[in-house]
């Protein structure tokens, strides 16, 4: 079938933040009616492009064309009118809202318009049963603020399927995401490109959703061009990876064996104790699930959101109340807060960066110490944090111009990077991590996943939410299986960990 006439057409875009160049000269095209893949490593400059077009950003040189007209300047941007709509990979909700006020209000008359309650519920059901009926039902009068980081990517998708769009700019839409609801969404997708011919430019790192919904790609790196539109069955997964400039091999410092540091029971009896300083293991239990978590473990979680999540709580000092029974030799464990947690011993790393992450006023040298000075209980610097934040910079092989810089200089993988880098130093007794590699291209993936192993083999246990299974089976030595209701199914230990299991376990597809 022959292309469609160009949506949008850049040509020569260049674009710079003080000394850095991030966009070089790049060239992209997108046609009504294609999904477009839009791919490149962290920091290649997608986030930056995706700005530009959606008027965030403005370029410093190139031409800019959607649906014939130049954008820029004085003219009106198409956000604006309603002919593009985006979903960045830090989302733009209003917390203050409600879920029916985020989705409704976008569509008002700006002019002499009034809000209806009632017609703006409507609308918020009708965009979210698109991908979650259930959510759809139950959500639409909680405030935004109160929603999972899960939720609100649901709300903010919602919103922008049914903003009548024509062009519809997916930056990591499915990060969050559980397989089933990525499904349905592409589903919508396929459904709205049919009825109105809808452009749609999908960021992912994730090939095999890369393949099951876009037709041609686009490779950008280091803020130039590589592959201009080429079909997606005309390249191999490995020429992408290349033409990323990323290594296809797997990373050898990734090994890790530790089938013999964690102890799995499934059953209700009482487990054995030990007794070592510093190094107890820590037990969790609902329903009659028992699981044991020693010393050096990577402990996988699997499902939807919400059976994760709660556990998540009841370690971290996150929840007030919580069903599970989560004790160390033989006592209670409970923390008040995130910061109790810490002083124990406990690292989180929330998988909301943007809200619950990353300090985005603060200097990368405060993201780097923020933990240290939790557990430290300083608000101030101390003489060294410097030298030592540098010194993380140099071992991670983060480029940034200064620690004094702000995050957002920083793409959205090396940030996490960052989050990750703030418990290298302090060693926790254990390590909750959720979603960390949300967003970020393969070889940060296989940088974080190095770093985890590295605190696991110096005795720290890991317990590791992802709702990609290809990732828990590579990293986890054994995996705690949640049903869609969110109650623990079971545990999958060592060869029992794959793909086939984990979607049998979670009922839900890999």
């Amino acid at each position: 079938m022959a292309q469609q006439p160009n949506l949008l057409l850049a040509r020569s875009i260049v674009k710079s933040f003080g000394p850095t160049n991030v966009l070089r000269g790049f060239d992209f095209s997108i046609a009504a009616g294609e999904v477009h893949a839009f791919l490149g490593g962290n920091g290649a400059g997608k986030s930056t492009f995706i700005k530009i077009i959606s008027g965030q950003h403005e370029r410093d040189s190139g031409t800019l064309e959607f649906a014939g007209r130049e954008l820029g300047g004085a003219s009106v941007s198409p956000i604006e009118t309603g002919e593009i709509a985006v979903v960045n990979q830090e989302l733009a909700l209003l917390p203050h809202l409600s879920v029916a006020e985020n989705i409704a209000m976008p569509r008002l008359n700006r002019v002499f318009g009034t809000y209806s309650e009632r017609a703006s519920r409507a609308i918020a059901v009708e965009a979210l049963s698109l991908i979650d009926p259930h959510f759809a039902r139950e959500s639409v009068g909680r405030l935004v603020g109160d929603l999972t980081l899960h939720e609100r990517q649901l709300v903010e998708i919602a919103r922008s399927l049914r903003s009548g769009a024509k062009l519809l700019l997916l930056d990591e839409p499915t990060a969050n995401l559980t397989a089933a609801e990525t499904g349905r969404l592409f589903a919508v997708i396929r459904r709205l490109i049919s009825e109105t011919n809808l452009a749609v430019l999908f960021v992912s790192h994730r090939m095999r959703e890369i393949r099951q919904i876009a037709d041609v790609c686009t490779i950008i790196r280091d803020g130039k061009t590589a592959v201009d539109r080429v079909a997606l069955d005309a390249i191999t997964d490995r020429e992408i990876v290349e033409f990323m400039g990323q290594n296809a091999e797997p990373d050898p410092i990734a090994e890790h064996q530790a089938d013999e540091a964690i102890h799995v029971q499934a059953d209700p009896r009482p487990p054995a104790q030990t007794a070592v300083a510093g190094g107890e293991p820590l037990i969790v239990a609902l329903d009659d699930i028992e699981l044991t978590i020693r010393p050096g473990s990577i402990i996988g979680l699997a499902g939807a959101p919400t059976g994760p999540l709660a556990l998540i709580e009841a370690l971290t000092g996150l929840a007030r109340k919580t069903q599970w029974d989560v004790k160390r030799t033989g006592a209670d464990v409970r923390y008040g807060s995130p910061s109790a947690a810490a002083r124990a011993g406990v690292g989180y790393i929330s998988g909301d960066r943007a809200n619950k992450g990353i300090l985005a006023t603060l200097p990368i040298i405060d993201n780097l110490m923020a933990a240290q000075r939790v557990v430290e209980r300083r608000g101030l610097a101390r003489s060294g944090e410097t030298e030592q934040g540098q010194s993380l910079l140099d071992a991670l092989k983060i480029r940034a111009g200064s620690l004094w810089d702000l995050p957002s200089t920083l793409s959205g993988g090396t940030q996490q990077k960052i989050l990750v880098a703030r418990w290298l130093t302090l060693k926790p007794h254990l390590l909750v991590l959720e979603e960390p590699t949300r967003g970020v291209d393969i070889r940060t993936k296989r940088e974080i996943y190095a770093l985890i192993r590295k605190l696991a083999a110096q005795g720290t246990a890991v317990v590791w939410w992802s709702t990609e299974y290809v990732e828990l089976v590579e990293l986890c030595d054994s995996v705690l299986a949640f049903d869609l209701s969110g109650r623990p199914t079971g545990v999958l230990r060592h060869a029992e960990v794959n793909e086939t299991n984990l979607a049998n376990a979670t009922g839900m597809a890999a």
